[in-house]
Protein backbone atom coordinates (compact mmCIF):
# COMPACT_ATOMS: atom_id res chain seq x y z
CA UNK A 1 0.00 0.00 0.00
CA UNK A 2 2.81 2.42 0.84
CA UNK A 3 4.42 1.80 -2.55
CA UNK A 4 1.14 2.44 -4.34
CA UNK A 5 0.61 5.65 -2.38
CA UNK A 6 4.09 6.77 -3.36
CA UNK A 7 3.34 6.02 -7.01
CA UNK A 8 0.22 8.21 -6.90
CA UNK A 9 2.18 10.99 -5.17
CA UNK A 10 4.95 10.76 -7.75
CA UNK A 11 2.45 10.88 -10.62
CA UNK A 12 0.66 13.89 -9.16
CA UNK A 13 3.91 15.75 -8.46
CA UNK A 14 5.12 15.03 -11.97
CA UNK A 15 1.89 16.32 -13.51
CA UNK A 16 2.06 19.51 -11.44
CA UNK A 17 5.66 20.15 -12.35
CA UNK A 18 5.06 19.45 -16.03
CA UNK A 19 2.07 21.82 -16.11
CA UNK A 20 4.29 24.52 -14.66
CA UNK A 21 6.98 23.87 -17.25
CA UNK A 22 9.55 23.17 -14.56
CA UNK A 23 10.44 19.52 -15.02
CA UNK A 24 12.02 17.32 -17.63
CA UNK A 25 12.11 13.58 -18.22
CA UNK A 26 15.60 13.57 -16.69
CA UNK A 27 14.24 15.06 -13.48
CA UNK A 28 11.52 12.41 -13.23
CA UNK A 29 14.05 9.65 -13.87
CA UNK A 30 16.35 11.13 -11.19
CA UNK A 31 13.50 11.00 -8.66
CA UNK A 32 12.85 7.36 -9.59
CA UNK A 33 16.51 6.49 -9.15
CA UNK A 34 16.60 8.19 -5.75
CA UNK A 35 13.59 6.23 -4.53
CA UNK A 36 14.81 2.85 -5.74
CA UNK A 37 18.45 3.42 -4.83
CA UNK A 38 19.53 2.66 -8.39
CA UNK A 39 21.92 4.98 -10.19
CA UNK A 40 24.30 3.49 -12.78
CA UNK A 41 24.56 -0.27 -12.28
CA UNK A 42 27.62 -1.92 -13.78
CA UNK A 43 28.18 -5.37 -12.27
CA UNK A 44 25.99 -8.38 -13.03
CA UNK A 45 24.45 -8.33 -9.57
CA UNK A 46 23.80 -4.57 -9.72
CA UNK A 47 22.18 -4.93 -13.14
CA UNK A 48 19.98 -7.82 -11.95
CA UNK A 49 18.98 -5.81 -8.88
CA UNK A 50 18.15 -2.76 -11.00
CA UNK A 51 16.02 -4.82 -13.39
CA UNK A 52 14.09 -6.37 -10.49
CA UNK A 53 13.42 -3.00 -8.87
CA UNK A 54 12.23 -1.37 -12.10
CA UNK A 55 10.04 -4.36 -12.95
CA UNK A 56 8.33 -3.89 -9.61
CA UNK A 57 7.97 -0.18 -10.35
CA UNK A 58 6.32 -0.91 -13.72
CA UNK A 59 3.87 -3.28 -12.02
CA UNK A 60 3.04 -0.62 -9.44
CA UNK A 61 2.45 2.03 -12.11
CA UNK A 62 0.24 -0.35 -14.11
CA UNK A 63 -1.83 -1.07 -11.00
CA UNK A 64 -2.13 2.63 -10.25
CA UNK A 65 -3.19 3.49 -13.80
CA UNK A 66 -5.71 0.65 -13.83
CA UNK A 67 -7.29 2.02 -10.65
CA UNK A 68 -7.36 5.56 -12.05
CA UNK A 69 -9.27 4.30 -15.09
CA UNK A 70 -11.82 2.60 -12.84
CA UNK A 71 -12.24 5.76 -10.78
CA UNK A 72 -12.86 7.83 -13.90
CA UNK A 73 -15.57 5.37 -14.91
CA UNK A 74 -17.20 5.56 -11.47
CA UNK A 75 -16.98 9.36 -11.57
CA UNK A 76 -18.64 9.37 -14.98
CA UNK A 77 -21.53 7.22 -13.79
CA UNK A 78 -22.00 9.50 -10.76
CA UNK A 79 -22.21 12.52 -13.06
CA UNK A 80 -24.59 10.61 -15.32
CA UNK A 81 -26.85 9.74 -12.38
CA UNK A 82 -27.02 13.45 -11.59
CA UNK A 83 -27.75 14.33 -15.23
CA UNK A 84 -24.46 16.25 -15.54
CA UNK A 85 -23.90 14.91 -19.03
CA UNK A 86 -21.06 17.22 -20.06
CA UNK A 87 -18.94 16.33 -17.05
CA UNK A 88 -19.85 12.66 -17.43
CA UNK A 89 -18.71 12.73 -21.04
CA UNK A 90 -15.32 14.15 -20.00
CA UNK A 91 -14.89 11.47 -17.33
CA UNK A 92 -15.72 8.62 -19.71
CA UNK A 93 -13.34 10.09 -22.28
CA UNK A 94 -10.56 10.00 -19.67
CA UNK A 95 -11.48 6.43 -18.69
CA UNK A 96 -11.13 5.37 -22.32
CA UNK A 97 -7.48 6.44 -22.30
CA UNK A 98 -6.94 3.63 -19.78
CA UNK A 99 -9.46 1.13 -21.18
CA UNK A 100 -9.76 1.81 -24.95
CA UNK A 101 -11.48 -1.54 -25.62
CA UNK A 102 -14.24 -1.30 -23.04
CA UNK A 103 -17.64 -1.45 -24.77
CA UNK A 104 -19.47 -0.07 -21.75
CA UNK A 105 -17.46 3.15 -21.80
CA UNK A 106 -18.28 3.70 -25.48
CA UNK A 107 -21.95 3.08 -24.72
CA UNK A 108 -21.89 5.72 -21.98
CA UNK A 109 -20.14 8.16 -24.33
CA UNK A 110 -22.99 7.59 -26.80
CA UNK A 111 -25.61 8.25 -24.13
CA UNK A 112 -23.91 11.44 -22.91
CA UNK A 113 -23.31 12.76 -26.43
CA UNK A 114 -26.95 12.19 -27.26
CA UNK A 115 -28.08 14.20 -24.26
CA UNK A 116 -25.54 16.94 -24.96
CA UNK A 117 -26.93 17.32 -28.49
CA UNK A 118 -30.20 18.46 -26.94
CA UNK A 119 -28.40 21.22 -25.06
CA UNK A 120 -26.39 22.34 -28.10
CA UNK A 121 -28.48 25.32 -29.12
CA UNK A 122 -27.69 27.62 -32.02
CA UNK A 123 -26.77 30.53 -29.75
CA UNK A 124 -25.39 32.56 -32.67
CA UNK A 125 -28.67 32.15 -34.57
CA UNK A 126 -26.68 31.12 -37.63
CA UNK A 127 -29.28 28.66 -38.84
CA UNK A 128 -26.68 25.89 -38.84
CA UNK A 129 -26.27 24.05 -35.55
CA UNK A 130 -23.02 22.26 -36.25
CA UNK A 131 -22.36 21.58 -32.56
CA UNK A 132 -25.56 19.54 -32.23
CA UNK A 133 -24.74 17.53 -35.34
CA UNK A 134 -21.23 16.84 -34.07
CA UNK A 135 -22.60 15.48 -30.79
CA UNK A 136 -24.99 13.22 -32.68
CA UNK A 137 -22.21 11.89 -34.89
CA UNK A 138 -20.08 11.30 -31.77
CA UNK A 139 -22.94 9.28 -30.28
CA UNK A 140 -23.22 7.26 -33.50
CA UNK A 141 -19.49 6.57 -33.57
CA UNK A 142 -19.45 5.57 -29.91
CA UNK A 143 -22.38 3.13 -30.26
CA UNK A 144 -20.83 1.59 -33.37
CA UNK A 145 -17.54 1.16 -31.55
CA UNK A 146 -19.30 -0.55 -28.63
CA UNK A 147 -21.05 -2.93 -31.04
CA UNK A 148 -17.78 -3.63 -32.87
CA UNK A 149 -16.31 -4.79 -29.56
CA UNK A 150 -19.41 -6.75 -28.48
CA UNK A 151 -21.80 -7.39 -31.35
CA UNK A 152 -24.58 -8.66 -29.04
CA UNK A 153 -24.56 -5.58 -26.84
CA UNK A 154 -28.31 -4.92 -26.69
CA UNK A 155 -28.14 -1.53 -25.00
CA UNK A 156 -25.79 -0.17 -27.68
CA UNK A 157 -27.91 -1.71 -30.47
CA UNK A 158 -31.00 -0.08 -28.99
CA UNK A 159 -29.25 3.25 -28.43
CA UNK A 160 -28.07 3.33 -32.02
CA UNK A 161 -31.58 2.51 -33.22
CA UNK A 162 -33.08 5.37 -31.23
CA UNK A 163 -30.41 7.71 -32.58
CA UNK A 164 -31.13 6.82 -36.20
CA UNK A 165 -34.93 6.92 -35.85
CA UNK A 166 -35.50 9.98 -33.68
CA UNK A 167 -32.36 12.11 -33.98
CA UNK A 168 -30.68 11.58 -37.35
CA UNK A 169 -33.87 10.74 -39.27
CA UNK A 170 -32.31 7.66 -40.86
CA UNK A 171 -34.78 4.90 -39.91
CA UNK A 172 -33.53 2.50 -42.59
CA UNK A 173 -30.16 2.36 -40.86
CA UNK A 174 -31.81 1.57 -37.53
CA UNK A 175 -33.69 -1.53 -38.70
CA UNK A 176 -30.86 -4.12 -38.81
CA UNK A 177 -29.55 -3.07 -35.40
CA UNK A 178 -32.99 -3.14 -33.78
CA UNK A 179 -33.83 -6.47 -35.41
CA UNK A 180 -30.66 -7.92 -33.97
CA UNK A 181 -31.47 -6.50 -30.53
CA UNK A 182 -34.93 -8.13 -30.69
CA UNK A 183 -33.40 -11.45 -31.71
CA UNK A 184 -31.30 -11.35 -28.55
CA UNK A 185 -33.80 -9.84 -26.11
CA UNK A 186 -37.04 -11.14 -27.58
CA UNK A 187 -39.43 -9.47 -25.14
CA UNK A 188 -37.91 -5.99 -24.94
CA UNK A 189 -40.95 -3.78 -25.48
CA UNK A 190 -38.96 -0.55 -25.80
CA UNK A 191 -36.97 -2.00 -28.68
CA UNK A 192 -40.17 -3.29 -30.29
CA UNK A 193 -41.73 0.16 -30.25
CA UNK A 194 -38.69 1.78 -31.83
CA UNK A 195 -38.45 -0.97 -34.46
CA UNK A 196 -42.16 -0.60 -35.29
CA UNK A 197 -41.57 3.13 -35.72
CA UNK A 198 -38.53 2.47 -37.93
CA UNK A 199 -40.59 0.17 -40.16
CA UNK A 200 -43.36 2.78 -40.37
CA UNK A 201 -40.94 5.60 -41.23
CA UNK A 202 -39.38 3.37 -43.90
CA UNK A 203 -42.83 2.63 -45.42
CA UNK A 204 -42.66 -1.03 -44.42
CA UNK A 205 -46.20 -0.90 -43.09
CA UNK A 206 -46.85 -4.66 -42.89
CA UNK A 207 -43.79 -5.19 -40.73
CA UNK A 208 -44.75 -2.25 -38.54
CA UNK A 209 -48.25 -3.65 -37.99
CA UNK A 210 -46.83 -7.08 -37.21
CA UNK A 211 -44.49 -5.57 -34.62
CA UNK A 212 -47.35 -3.69 -32.92
CA UNK A 213 -49.32 -6.95 -32.87
CA UNK A 214 -46.35 -8.61 -31.18
CA UNK A 215 -46.28 -5.85 -28.55
CA UNK A 216 -50.00 -6.30 -27.90
CA UNK A 217 -49.53 -10.06 -27.48
CA UNK A 218 -46.46 -9.68 -25.24
CA UNK A 219 -47.31 -6.86 -22.84
CA UNK A 220 -49.25 -7.27 -19.62
CA UNK A 221 -49.75 -3.52 -19.26
CA UNK A 222 -53.08 -2.09 -20.36
CA UNK A 223 -51.47 1.30 -21.06
CA UNK A 224 -48.76 -0.23 -23.24
CA UNK A 225 -51.35 -2.28 -25.12
CA UNK A 226 -53.48 0.82 -25.68
CA UNK A 227 -50.48 2.77 -27.03
CA UNK A 228 -49.59 -0.07 -29.39
CA UNK A 229 -53.18 -0.30 -30.64
CA UNK A 230 -53.30 3.45 -31.28
CA UNK A 231 -50.01 3.36 -33.17
CA UNK A 232 -51.17 0.35 -35.17
CA UNK A 233 -54.26 2.26 -36.26
CA UNK A 234 -52.06 5.11 -37.50
CA UNK A 235 -50.04 2.66 -39.60
CA UNK A 236 -53.18 1.01 -40.94
CA UNK A 237 -54.59 4.38 -41.99
CA UNK A 238 -51.31 5.29 -43.70
CA UNK A 239 -51.17 2.00 -45.58
CA UNK A 240 -54.49 2.50 -47.41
Amino acid sequence: MNKIKWIFLLLIMSLILVSCGGVSNKTIIRHQKMEEGVDSPTSIEELKDAIKKYQERVADVQLAQSQIGIWYKILGTRYLDNKMYGEALKAFQEALTYYPDNQNLYYYVGVCAGYMSHAALDYNASGNNEVKYNYLKLAEEAYLRAIAIEDRYVRALYGLGVLYVFELDEPEKAIPYLEKAISIDTKNLDTMFVLARAYYSSYEFDKSIAMYDKIIETTKSDDTKKTAEENKKIVLDASY
